[in-house]
Parts: C-alpha cells; structure tokens; sequence
C-alpha cells in the first residue's frame, strides 16, 4: 500500500510533472492535457509494413479510412497485402486495435497508465498515417491519450457543444467543427482529451499514433449485461396461478388482477452492492469475441511446474485482467476460487501483473497450474521482449 501512495503522489513522467493525483483532480473527464516529451523511449521501432502484416490477421481488428475530397471511404480488415500497394502517398490511415495483445514491449506501455483503474483500461490502438491521413474531425465517448511515434501530426480541438455528424458517411464525422487550439506533436508528445471532446488530426509527416483508450460501456450496455448476469443467477419459486379467476366479457384483454399477481412475483427479483460487484467482475474481465489464449505447446507436468513456479516469476498473458473486490478475484470472466488465506497474494498478482513468490499453498499452485495449461498466464523467462 505504501507504495501505491508514494506513486500517487511523486510526479509521474506520463503527465509531465503532476503527480496522479494533480491530473485526477484537475484533468481527468474535465479539460485536455497537452504533454510535450512524454515518452520519447517506446522500446523496438515497429514500422508500417510490420503494422499492415498485423492488419492482415484475422484475430485483429483493423480499418483503412481513406479521404476523397469530401468523401470518406472506410474499409474493415483482416486485409492482404496487396491492398496497401494500391495506397496514394497521402491520405489515408490504417488503424489497428489491441496491439498491446502481440507485442511485449506494446502492452508495457499500456500498464504504464496504472494510475487510472485497470477496470477503465481498454487497449493500445496504433495508427499509420501518410501526410494528410486522417480520420476526420470527431468525438470519443471516452478518455484517450494519444501519444505521437516518429513523424509529425497537426491536432485542433473543441470544447464545442455542436455534435451533428455529416448524414451518411461511414464515419462519424463532424459536420461542423470549430477549432479552438492547434497544436503540433512531435515524437514522444502526447494529448490527452477527455470524453466527447472534439478534435481533428492530420499527418504533416509519416507518422504513428499510439491510442491508449479506456471503457466507458453505456448505461444501455451495462443494463443489458447485468439482465443477463442475473438470468443466469436467479431462482424463483412459484408458478403463476390464479384460482380465483372469474369470466371476462374481454377474453382478448390483459386483466389488471394479472398484472398485479406477476409484478408480484418479479419484484423478488433484488440485488445489492455485492450483486453488482460480483456482475462487474465478470463483465469488466470477459475478453472481446475475437480473443483467444494460447496454452503452451508442451505443457510442464504439475511437478515440474511447481518447481519452476518456484524460481521464476509468472506474468500476465497480455489478453489478461485479474480484477478483485475484497476477497473475490475474477480472470478472464471467471470467478476465481482461492484460499482466504491467498487472497493477498492474488491480489498482488493483479496489481503488478507480475508473481513472485518461492512458495505457494496447494489450493494456489492448483489454480495457477490451470492457469498456466489454460494460457492465462506464463513464465516472465519465456515472454520475447
């Protein structure tokens, strides 16, 4: 805990020498950031080619948006290769999503950003930009920083209370947008803008955006989720009955005495705090559809495993998210079963992403062995860096 205090309240190099807490307090959901020189160190130089090679995956989500004039086009991958050729020099932007799941090095960045909870983490998004590529003028319904890697993009942004988009682009794009401020970023600067801020970027040079977002599902999406989470979980006894019906002259109508008796039955359905916690576990830790783990290819025995878990620090697959609320743990969507006397070391792992440990109680070493033959988790020794 005490060290979780010390980085809330020692300037953090992300945010250009505010602490978190300064940057909760006066930036988060409240007003944009511009910082310059935020991280000019991204580890390995990933180039375009090795992006498009990404794009042409069918486990990844990735798009082309191209500008015509006043016309957008917007194509959805997986992509071959003989797409990009056909590319203008300018104009154009190739993004893809969760880039973080492929590259170590990536999804270390991602876990920079530990001063917002991993609960609103989402994914690093990286896009490819020619001069003039662009996705139009825009708002996200979420917080972003985006981070600028080699070449040179020109941002304007909007407090503006306009959000009428252009009728039947692919798009959403702004049919109007008034720039307030322009900034140009450089290598290493980085913008954060809180959610339905306008902006508008445009590639001077060649260049990368490293998009860090973070969930914000809708009030809609949550209801809905959290339906079905309790459909799954609720009992109720009872049939309806009714043995005091009398004859209707309206056979066709819905008797009020009905409407009673089942409204009745369903007000006992309830929930509470844990309920809703228990719902966010879950949810908060499902992976997208797209999203599957890769067990190793010739699995330890348990003996060996335990061992070796013994001597050598485990990681988080970059796909994975361990959650908690108290002494409740949840992985991947699943509630995870552990000792009351473990919680505080599953609770470490989640937190570091990282477990170090020369021992472990027969009810751990269980649940991490299945973790480990599941792919949900793997020795720090054989991640490539």
């Amino acid at each position: 805990m005490k060290n979780r205090v010390r980085t809330v309240m020692t300037p953090h190099p992300l945010l250009g020498g505010l602490t978190p807490a300064e940057f909760l307090r006066d930036y988060w959901q409240k007003k944009p950031l511009l910082i310059r020189g935020a991280m000019t160190d991204v580890g390995p130089h990933i180039d375009r080619d090795w992006l498009f090679r990404l794009a042409g995956e069918q486990d990844v989500e990735s798009r082309l948006i191209e500008r015509q004039g006043e016309r957008w086009k917007l194509e959805r991958g997986p992509f071959r290769a003989s797409r990009f050729k056909r590319l203008p020099e300018t104009d154009w932007t190739v993004l893809v999503q969760s880039v973080n799941h492929h590259v170590p090095h990536i999804d270390r960045i991602l876990w920079q950003f530990d001063f917002i909870p991993y609960a609103r983490l989402d994914d690093l998004m990286i896009s490819f930009a020619p001069p003039g590529g662009t996705v139009g003028p825009h708002f996200d319904s979420y917080d972003v920083f985006l981070l600028q890697v080699g070449g040179k993009k020109r941002w304007q942004i909007s407090s503006q209370d306009d959000t009428r988009l252009v009728e039947g682009a692919p798009l959403r794009i702004l049919e109007n947008f008034d720039a307030e401020e322009t900034f140009d970023l450089e290598h290493g600067d980085m913008l954060y803008l809180p959610p339905r801020y306008a902006h508008y970027g445009v590639a001077q040079e060649p260049g990368m955006t490293y998009s860090i977002g973070f969930r914000a599902p809708t009030a809609q999406e949550l209801a809905g989720q959290f339906l079905v989470h309790l459909q799954d979980r609720i009992e109720l006894e009872g049939m309806y009955a009714d043995p005091d019906l009398t004859v209707s002259p309206e056979p066709a109508r819905l008797r009020g005495d009905m409407v009673e008796k089942v409204s009745a039955m369903l007000r006992k359905i309830t929930w509470n705090d844990d309920t809703i916690a228990d719902f966010l576990g879950h949810y908060l830790t499902e992976p997208k559809a797209h999203v599957f783990y890769d067990p190793p290819e010739e699995p330890m025995d348990r003996d060996t495993f335990a061992t070796y878990c013994g001597e050598n620090a485990l990681v988080l697959d970059p796909r994975s998210l361990i959650l908690y609320t108290n002494d409740m743990l949840y992985c991947n969507g699943e509630q995870l079963e552990i000792d009351r006397k473990d919680v505080g070391l599953w609770q470490q792992f989640a937190n570091a992403r990282r477990l170090v440990c020369p021992a472990f109680s027969e009810e751990t070493l269980d649940l991490l062995y299945d973790g480990y033959v599941s792919g949900y988790w793997l020795f720090e020794s054989s991640v490539a860096q």
